[in-house]
């Protein structure tokens, strides 16, 4: 199972913060004050942790509660010496070598990542077992084809 999670690309947060706390691993729960939104409504800073996606790890997420998105704040990626680039559709994160990291879109106005993540507990079958019954079967279906060829056929 693929599981999608969106991030908003926020250049007035001054930290990666989301409302998720089960997105975090190496998570230290601590209160860190609290954070102020827009709106003029506040909630708790909660701890913080590590974010990874395959191969990349963003580190020191704030974990907000009550916090409904996911914000990656601009200012920390660059303060890594990462590039954040935006374009009418489109927006970069990439390092000094000019590798592009995570590549998002923009839609209403908004530039998010739709980063995808494999659930761990997905069960998936690497291993199928044909009965002769069932493999009798299919080479009546096709018209006597041999059985290599309907093993060939298979995978």
């Amino acid at each position: 199972v693929v599981q999608i999670v969106l991030w908003y690309l926020d250049s007035g947060c001054s930290k990666h913060m989301t409302g998720d706390r089960s997105q975090l691993i190496n998570f230290v729960q601590k209160f860190l004050g609290i954070v102020k939104f827009g709106n003029d409504h506040v909630a708790k800073i909660m701890g913080y942790g590590d974010y990874k996606i395959r191969n990349v790890t963003i580190s020191r997420v704030y974990f907000v509660e009550g916090l409904w998105h996911n914000l990656f704040s601009v200012g920390q990626f660059c303060d890594l010496d990462l590039e954040v680039a935006f374009r009418q559709h489109t927006c970069f994160i990439r390092n000094l070598d000019g590798v592009d990291l995570p590549t998002g879109s923009r839609g209403n106005n908004l530039y998010t990542l739709s980063l995808k993540d494999m659930m761990a507990s997905s069960p998936i079958c690497l291993l199928s077992k044909a009965s002769k019954t069932k493999s009798w079967l299919w080479h009546c279906r096709l018209s006597h084809l041999n059985f290599g060829a309907i093993n060939h056929l298979a995978r």
